[in-house]
């Protein structure tokens, strides 16, 4: 039996990059899994993926930015598979490479738009995790603990995911419901902008890792999903866990 057999899982910016990785690495641990994005034919692609490997799941269309979206994304779930197990909250989008006297409000509120739909998420979540000692991972950046220039809007957002999730780990934890942060270096769509406007910076960040390489957003970030979200990750719970081959050494 796979670890993550019966579970449901809800994956938000399922339909590229991490939360492609992410979703199909759930799938291949046997949980079925809802991939949610603003691009449903995006979606609708990595599921395929994830059928003609044997899983299953379903994809549905979802801008984290509209608070009703995220509550009906959670109750469509709930209504089609009758639990949900898992919530990864994903999805984000900013723009790179500003200082901070060039951000602009605009710049701050498009940085927290995955903030804010994370938030609604978990809280239209919250009583399904409650009934199935859930886990909910949250993804943070990098970026944000260690202050890289050019991403002020972006790091903070990714901050203050963090600060959200130490508080519902300290909260719901009564309830058997464990948060925790993943902090990814790999593949991604953002990944791709900055190798191809920014030439050599991601070169520059890849040599600064212990590993020489960029992340896998499958083998290297949805594995550490699926641990968490496993039988081992049961007693882990408010912690960041960065998967960036050392990019960052936490003291």
């Amino acid at each position: 039996m796979k670890q993550l057999e019966g579970k449901v899982a809800v994956v938000t910016g399922a339909g590229q990059g991490v939360g492609r990785g992410i979703a199909r690495a759930l799938a291949a641990a046997g949980a079925r899994v809802v991939l949610a994005g603003r691009t449903l034919e995006k979606c609708e692609k990595v599921l395929a993926e994830i059928e003609a490997e044997g899983g299953s799941g379903l994809a549905l269309a979802c801008n984290v930015a509209e608070r009703e979206e995220c509550e009906a994304l959670i109750g469509r779930t709930v209504a089609v598979f009758g639990r949900l197990d898992v919530l990864v909250n994903n999805a984000h989008t900013s723009r790179p490479m500003v200082g901070v006297e060039d951000t602009r409000d605009k710049d701050l509120a498009l940085a927290f738009q995955g903030f804010h739909g994370g938030f609604h998420c978990m809280r239209a979540a919250f009583p399904h995790l409650k009934a199935a000692k859930g886990r909910v991972i949250n993804l943070g950046s990098v970026a944000g603990i260690r202050g890289d220039a050019g991403f002020g809007a972006y790091a903070a957002a990714k901050e203050a995911v963090r600060g959200l999730s130490r508080v519902a780990a300290r909260e719901w934890g009564v309830h058997g419901i464990t948060v925790n942060v993943i902090c990814p270096f790999s593949e991604s769509p953002g990944v791709e902008y900055m190798i191809d406007t920014q030439p050599g910076f991601i070169d520059e960040l890849t040599e600064q890792t212990s590993m020489k390489r960029l992340g896998n957003s499958r083998e290297d970030v949805g594995a550490t999903v699926v641990f968490l979200c496993g039988p081992g990750g049961s007693y882990i719970t408010g912690q960041t866990i960065n998967v960036d081959g050392g990019i960052w050494i936490a003291p």
